[in-house]
């Protein structure tokens, strides 16, 4: 027990002293720095080129979502995720030792380019991560947490980083298997960290920027604004691509009916939903249904609409 408390302590001052040197040192390998100058350059985009012209330059929720946005990517880990994190891999691992396993690693990633170690990370991970995007819509526990994600009315970039301490557990605690078998840690590399950032920024911008043909592997806003539709006729949403859409087109849950522009977003009773970080986190432990109310058909339920239809509309 002393080793995992030596860990705990030690992870508090680490992740500490990492957070105080990421806002002392801007450098090109500060994601600090980089996170706030993406939502910086996002922002002036959306006030400049809007691809919702009417809604204000700073929308509702917006110094919320910006608050979110920190936490998640900072404060989370200081109040406790990192160190209860490194407390769990480092029991795991030795869970692993009482039967001679010293690590879960079956390919050696390391051993190739390292922009295929990235290619495959970020791939994998996106995956992944789709995955466990339709987990969260499909139980009803753990749609609870989701629903602080979708309780966005007006859409903007900062939307991105609106969601419940609760996922992050969700998504760490299923990547991380998949990830060390091929040699990655709990860490993920700075550069797909950047560029997942960014493209999660695109996706939730007000912004219309048409990508052509990559639209059928790369995310954007008018395909990702109808999985925050309020009203869609699918019971668990459609759209679950994080980065990637190639996912929903080669698994059948693409929605794209038409331009989305100005659609309702959020679910059933959003208004009554609480509006404050503090009782946003706290809702999902008291709420007794937390079935999706996105369904608006259910005769049209799980349908998804065809690639030849949904390319009509870009």
């Amino acid at each position: 027990m002393e080793k995992y408390w030596h860990i705990f302590t030690r992870s508090f001052s680490d992740y500490g002293n990492y957070l105080w040197q990421e806002m002392l040192h801007p450098s090109w390998g500060n994601y600090f720095y980089w996170l706030m100058g993406l939502s910086l350059v996002f922002w002036l985009l959306e006030i400049v080129v809007p691809w919702r012209k009417t809604q204000a330059k700073i929308r509702q929720d917006f110094w919320l979502d910006g608050f979110y946005m920190f936490f998640n990517f900072f404060l989370f880990s200081l109040v406790g995720f990192n160190a209860i994190s490194n407390i769990g891999v480092e029991a795991f691992n030795d869970f692993l030792g009482l039967f001679g396993i010293q690590n879960l690693v079956a390919f050696e990633i390391q051993s190739s380019p390292v922009w295929a170690q990235l290619l495959t990370l970020f791939v994998l991970r996106d995956f992944i991560q789709w995955n466990v995007h339709r987990l969260l819509h499909r139980s009803d526990f753990l749609w609870r947490f989701h629903k602080v994600h979708h309780s966005v009315q007006q859409m903007g970039f900062a939307a991105h980083l609106r969601f419940h301490w609760g996922e992050t557990v969700v998504y760490r605690t299923i990547e991380y298997i998949p990830l060390a078998m091929i040699g990655f840690g709990i860490q993920d590399f700075f550069l797909v960290h950047i560029f997942a950032t960014t493209i999660g920024h695109f996706n939730h911008s007000n912004l219309h920027i048409p990508l052509g043909p990559l639209r059928y592997l790369l995310n954007n806003p008018q395909m990702h604004i109808w999985h925050h539709a309020r009203h869609i006729p699918h019971r668990y949403g459609a759209n679950y691509g994080i980065s990637l859409s190639v996912w929903d087109y080669l698994f059948g849950t693409v929605y794209m009916p038409a331009d989305g522009r100005d659609i309702e977003l959020g679910f059933e009773d959003v208004e009554a939903y609480p509006t404050s970080f503090v009782t946003q986190q706290i809702y999902p432990f008291r709420e007794r249904s937390a079935i999706p109310e996105q369904l608006v058909s259910s005769e049209k339920a799980d349908e998804a609409i065809p690639a030849e239809e949904v390319s009509q509309l870009n």
